[in-house]
């Protein structure tokens, strides 16, 4: 495998209209999940990439399996609980693309992983493994589970990266600061936003982000900032792209993920950074102007196209 990841995946239900969630009577099924939305992403660009995870044992839970299944991801390492109920999620969209989330995953089958479960052929197997904070959020079980994962990594020469994608309904501050930190000495690629490194060294001065970074060994730190695009310290120096203009915002749902992808796929190949960070920006900026959580998530000949590597006949 290129990339495997461990996560909860859950149906989310997207609005058909815009506004406060409370005036919407109309949804449209999905499924979304920040550590599957990655993989859809590198998926789509040609890795090869594996899930771990764990579904309810409902209609829910096989949809999941077969969408994920169809987008050519490896779901042997994915389980249907019995007596679990699929994790669910309802997005509220303002007119800006902006808006929130509203999550329904308790009890959540992932629980049911457990550290001495893990596969740890599989990961070894693997080039990177990747993980967010979002899993860890679910509950204190989860924890422990990436932690051990992450170790099993290192151990095997297997590069993890992490986006720590803080989800503040999910766990508090204190929670998330804590248990990220004890993840960051196993890091290899750190994939954060701008505020949440601020919220976890809780500084705005991007000097005393770095000097509180320098004590791990990370051999790739990103900063994503949206709409001003990205940057990455790299052996002491900062490295900037500019994101794309985007005509209109639809949804900024799943536009770090889609960054993400583009950055590992970068990373694999072996890309000067420069090319990395423009590819991965691109990616993100077509994610926000489609509906959905991993909709946008372009093919590979997508971004040649968009980057004008690629000829596309129209008609």
């Amino acid at each position: 495998m290129d990339i495997i990841s461990i996560g909860d995946g859950l149906i989310t239900f997207d609005p058909v209209s815009k506004g406060p969630l409370r005036f919407v009577n109309q949804f449209e099924r999905k499924i979304g999940g920040a550590e599957l939305n990655v993989l859809i992403g590198c998926a789509r660009l040609g890795l090869k990439t594996g899930w771990i995870s764990r579904l309810g044992k409902d209609e829910f839970g096989r949809h999941i399996v077969n969408t994920v299944r169809g987008e050519g991801i490896d779901v042997g390492e994915v389980i249907l609980e019995e007596g679990y109920p699929t994790s669910l999620n309802f997005k509220e969209v303002q007119e800006s693309g902006t808006g929130k989330t509203f999550y329904y995953r308790h009890k959540s089958p992932t629980e049911t992983i457990t550290p001495d479960l893990l596969p740890v052929g599989y990961i070894k197997s693997s080039k990177i493994l990747h993980v967010t904070g979002v899993y860890p959020a679910i509950n204190q079980n989860n924890r422990n589970v990436i932690l051990k994962a992450i170790q099993i990594a290192k151990e095997n020469g297997v590069k993890v990266s992490f986006d720590p994608n803080i989800r503040l309904r999910l766990w508090t501050e204190e929670e998330a600061r804590e248990t990220i930190i004890s993840f960051l000495p196993y890091v290899d690629y750190l994939l954060a936003g701008k505020e949440e490194l601020e919220l976890i060294f809780q500084t705005t001065k991007t000097e005393e982000i770095i000097q509180e970074l320098s004590h791990y060994s990370c051999e790739k730190i990103v900063m994503k900032d949206g709409e001003n695009g990205a940057s990455v310290l790299l052996d002491g120096k900062w490295f900037h792209s500019k994101a794309p203009k985007v005509v209109k915002v639809v949804d900024t749902v799943g536009a770090g993920d889609g960054f993400d992808a583009g950055f590992l796929y970068g990373v694999l190949q072996n890309w000067p950074i420069e090319k990395t960070l423009e590819f991965a920006n691109t990616i993100g900026s077509m994610v926000v102007q489609v509906s959905g959580d991993n909709e946008g998530l372009p093919y590979l000949e997508e971004v040649q196209a968009k980057l004008g590597l690629l000829n596309v006949i129209e008609r």
